[in-house]
């Protein structure tokens, strides 16, 4: 569907189940940038430009989220871990592909490490906690889910994601799996859609929150 359904009464609902299972709901990332730690020190620096796959919930937040990163050049939305076949929003918006939501970003890595890109991630961009799911959207392809795409960053990210349960960083155990599978790039219309619908329904409510927690958390990062 072109535009994602916002029913006011599921939104409240599914508000009212956060809450009660214990996850974190956007207002509160703040927080959890502020009491996590940050990731492991990696051992080398890449050269050159560097691709980013992650997934947490729908992908127009994130994209949003990550535009705003300094060091970063390009964000897409699209679908990774399914077929290319099936990769369009009809198809997994019916949670049998195996795809899930996800962003492909693309960085400097003199300006911006993967392992930041991570702590955004994990403190902000998401509640790495929730499980197939991702505050009002359920089923597999809101998943929280990295792509690593070399073993550089398979090794940053499995270093990072024991950090975080060893200094019991979050309420509930880390959701978050590696996976592996091509990113599809999703329809244009989902491209770029907080920055060009700033005042959706959706995004107010759920995105606007964590973009405010990252700005604030994380001013050097920040960028207009």
């Amino acid at each position: 569907m072109a535009i994602r359904p916002v029913p006011v009464i599921l939104l409240a609902g599914a508000g009212a189940l956060a809450l009660a299972a214990g996850t974190l709901l956007p207002a509160e990332t703040s927080s959890a940038a502020s009491r996590i730690p940050p990731p492991p020190a990696e051992k080398s620096v890449p050269s050159g430009d560097q691709v980013a796959v992650l997934a947490g919930g729908c992908f127009w937040g994130i994209e949003g989220l990550y535009e705003h990163v300094r060091g970063v050049k390009s964000v897409t939305s699209g679908y990774a871990g399914g077929k290319k076949s099936t990769a369009n929003y009809g198809d997994v918006s019916s949670e049998k592909t195996g795809h899930a939501e996800a962003v492909r970003i693309v960085y400097d890595p003199a300006k911006v490490s993967y392992g930041t890109l991570l702590q955004i991630y994990f403190s902000v961009a998401h509640d790495p906690t929730q499980v197939n799911r991702q505050y009002p959207d359920v089923g597999p392809s809101y998943r929280s889910a990295i792509f690593p795409q070399n073993v550089l960053q398979r090794a940053t990210a499995q270093a990072y994601i024991a950090k975080l349960t060893k200094a019991k960083s979050f309420p509930k155990p880390i959701a978050t799996k590696l996976e592996s599978g091509a990113f599809y790039p999703a329809e244009a219309y989902h491209q770029d859609f907080m920055r060009k619908n700033p005042q959706h329904p959706y995004i107010a409510r759920w995105d606007k929150p964590k973009l405010a927690a990252f700005r604030k958390e994380y001013p050097s990062l920040y960028r207009n």
